[in-house]
């Protein structure tokens, strides 16, 4: 196995296939893995098979919660930098970007309330409202206080990870198989207990 998949320590030690059943997630690409492989084995899969987009779906449902947002986050500030334009100063955070990061920071029921009244209140067009709704059920509940009795839809925080990370790689003037490894990249960083600055772009 290549080395760009070991020490994903922030990893859990379950199948990669109990991972993704978890989050209610399935992959399009055929694997030759035993059922009981961890996700660095299915990682390097992957990698060999070019499934860029499989690669982004599994570390979505792999990374921790916290490790699992801050990802988003970073997807969330490339698609706040498009949006200011080549060569502007960097952007002023979405709200619902800023409550993430917040969470991410210093996570609390308070930050995750925040996050919730800022994806309510997101602009209709605000794609970062997605890094908000992954802190909203991040642990598989609706949210604090009575509602943190009650189940939230399996996978919802993992598929908002994973859908603000397809916005960042669909950004225009990218090669797609470059910007597909640079998330990718982040998130094994991150994996390692990095903060995924290194893969991250400039904003």
């Amino acid at each position: 196995m290549t080395q760009r998949f070991a020490d994903l320590k922030k990893v859990p030690r379950e199948p990669a296939a109990r991972l993704l059943a978890g989050a209610n997630a399935r992959l399009k690409t055929p694997l030759r893995s035993p059922v009981a492989a961890p996700v660095s084995v299915v990682l390097a899969e992957l990698d060999e098979a070019e499934a860029w987009i499989d690669m982004l779906r599994l570390l979505s449902v792999a990374l921790p919660p916290r490790e699992r947002v801050w990802w988003a986050c970073l997807a969330g500030r490339d698609v706040a930098a498009a949006a200011a334009g080549p060569g502007a100063a960097p952007p002023r955070l979405p709200p619902p970007l800023a409550a993430a990061e917040a969470w991410v920071f210093k996570p609390s029921d308070a930050a995750r309330d925040a996050a919730r009244a800022a994806a309510e209140a997101a602009e209709p067009f605000d794609d970062t409202s997605l890094c908000a709704t992954a802190v909203v059920f991040f642990d598989g509940t609706l949210g604090t206080g009575a509602l943190a009795q009650q189940p939230a839809p399996p996978g919802v925080a993992q598929a908002a990870v994973f859908g603000m990370n397809l916005i960042s790689l669909g950004l225009e003037g990218q090669d797609f198989t470059a910007a597909a490894n640079r998330l990718i990249d982040r998130a094994l960083d991150i994996a390692r207990g990095g903060n995924g600055r290194g893969g991250a772009a400039a904003t």
